[in-house]
């Protein structure tokens, strides 16, 4: 069989160049939006990720962003390439698994962002787990509960709370989160016991108000009893927009929470928090594994994702509709 020749370098094309490089380099700009955020998130110099750019425009001829002072904007042809270089990209990555051990053997680096009480509670003491299953995926866990560009940032999934506005996203819905109403004692003793959700809503009584990162509003919390159903806001001297910040406020007595039970479990054991409202039912609060729709869902991903559900379902099934 003839030797496959060698593919032609247009002229004024160095031969360093390394496509697939080049490719990554291009993506990460037009999905940050920026030469600098891309440079950092691959961990290479802005003056390397731009002469990469700029070798491949000259190599395909074609100019493919805009570039100004303030932004860069992908063009028609780069927007287009963008696409297609996405399938290489990601096909390159499934190619590279399944040749490493099989494609039961999914590895690589994984970006996740959860909320900062779902990281300490649930998904790091699980951890052990996922990484005798996967040894070989490496996991850069963000934790917080502020809201994240998944795009821009370079994020392959979030684990969000409550109702997802429509960003664009593909979310799957991995749990309820069921809710309930606490106090500390030292509140209790100072303010005595509510004997009405309503009660929340003017002096002695407060809440701890949680800041809802999207809208910047303290969130209500809605419940029901037989046929009564109420909202309460709640009087609130502080707010907070974390959700370890939240509970530790609720456990030195600043006011009356409304947790996801995970949280509150072991403080009720120790006697630290105590329940209210035990005759009302609480909505509870859906949890969302979202990611981007052009970002594609790898093994490795893939892999995270199930286990992520299979976790969540042990401590908050998704909640079905009756027949």
């Amino acid at each position: 069989m003839p030797p496959v020749p060698a593919p032609r370098r247009p002229a004024g094309v160095p031969p360093e160049m390394d496509r697939f490089d080049a490719m990554q380099a291009f993506a990460r700009v037009v999905e940050s939006g920026s030469f600098t955020q891309a440079a950092h998130s691959l961990q290479l110099s802005r003056a390397t990720v731009t002469q990469l750019v700029q070798q491949l425009e000259a190599r395909l001829r074609v100019k493919l962003l805009h570039r100004t002072t303030r932004q860069v904007q992908v063009t028609a042809e780069g927007a287009a390439y963008y696409e297609r270089v996405l399938r290489l990209l990601a096909d390159m990555d499934d190619a590279e698994t399944s040749l490493s051990a099989g494609a039961a053997s999914p590895r690589g680096l994984l970006r996740v962002d959860v909320p900062s009480p779902l990281a300490r509670l649930l998904l790091v003491p699980a951890l052990p787990d996922f990484h005798a299953r996967h040894p070989d995926i490496q996991l850069h866990l963000g934790v917080s509960d502020r809201v994240v560009d998944v795009i821009g940032e370079h994020v392959d999934c979030v684990l969000r709370g409550g109702t997802l506005p429509d960003s664009g996203l593909i979310a799957r819905h991995v749990a309820d989160l069921p809710l309930g109403c606490y106090a500390a004692p030292a509140y209790l003793e100072r303010h005595g016991t509510p004997g009405h959700p309503q009660a929340l809503a003017s002096a002695p009584h407060q809440v701890v108000g949680f800041l809802w990162k999207r809208s910047g509003r303290v969130l209500p919390l809605r419940m029901r009893r037989g046929a009564e159903q109420v909202e309460v806001q709640g009087r609130h001297l502080l707010a907070v927009d974390d959700g370890n910040a939240y509970l530790a406020a609720g456990l030195a007595g600043l006011g009356v929470l409304w947790l996801p039970e995970y949280m509150a479990r072991a403080h009720l054991a120790g006697g630290e928090l105590r329940p209210l409202f035990t005759d009302w039912r609480f909505e509870p609060m859906p949890l969302y594994l979202a990611f981007a729709p052009n970002r594609h869902v790898s093994a490795k991903l893939r892999v995270f994702i199930d286990w992520v559900a299979a976790l969540l379902d042990r401590h908050a099934p998704v909640q079905r509709p009756a027949r």
